[in-house]
C-alpha cells in the first residue's frame, strides 16, 4: 500500500487497483523497459487529487514520478527535518513521502481516503501565531489523556 515517489522515474505508473477509479483501456500504449523486462501498458486510471496515472496490474509499485509531480504541485524536501518530501496542494495542505529503511521515498496509504493530501497542525504551524500553535498543541495532548 505504498506510493513511491520516484526522482528516476519519467512516467506514473500503479499497480494497485484499489487506489484508482475509472481504470480503463487506452488507444495508446506506454512502453516500459525495467531491467530485462518490456512491458506494454494498455490502461490508466485516476488518482483521487492528482490526476490520471498509467495502470500496470503486473508492476512492482505504485509510482508517481517527482518531475511529473512537481509539474502539478509545489515539492519541498529538508534532510533536516527529517519529514522527506512534502508535496503542496493549492489549499496549502501536504502529502508527506518520507524516506525508508533502504532510502526509497513513500506514502503508506493503508484506509482508501489515506491517499488524500493530508492536513495536519505540524505541517500548518506556520500560518498560526506561536499562542494558536500552542493551544492547538494543548488541546490535542488533553484530548490524548
Amino acid at each position: 500500500m505504498w506510493i513511491l515517489l520516484d526522482s528516476q522515474s519519467p512516467v506514473d505508473v500503479f499497480l494497485n487497483p484499489k487506489l484508482l477509479t475509472n481504470i480503463h483501456d487506452v488507444r495508446i500504449n506506454l512502453t516500459l523497459y525495467c531491467n530485462v523486462v518490456k512491458a506494454i501498458i494498455t490502461k490508466k486510471g485516476d488518482l483521487k487529487v492528482y490526476g490520471t496515472v498509467w495502470f500496470y496490474s503486473e508492476g512492482i509499485a505504485n509510482i508517481l514520478s517527482l518531475s511529473n509531480v512537481q509539474k502539478k504541485h509545489r515539492v519541498t524536501y529538508d534532510s533536516t527535518l527529517g519529514e522527506g518530501f512534502l508535496v503542496f496542494k493549492a489549499d496549502g495542505t501536504a502529502w508527506s513521502f518520507r524516506p525508508s529503511k533502504k532510502g526509497l521515498f513513500f506514502s503508506d496509504v493503508k484506509s482508501e481516503t489515506a491517499h488524500m493530501f493530508i492536513n495536519t497542525v505540524d505541517n500548518n504551524k506556520t500560518k498560526y501565531t506561536i499562542k494558536e500553535y500552542s493551544d492547538a498543541v494543548c488541546a490535542q495532548f488533553y484530548k490524548i489523556l
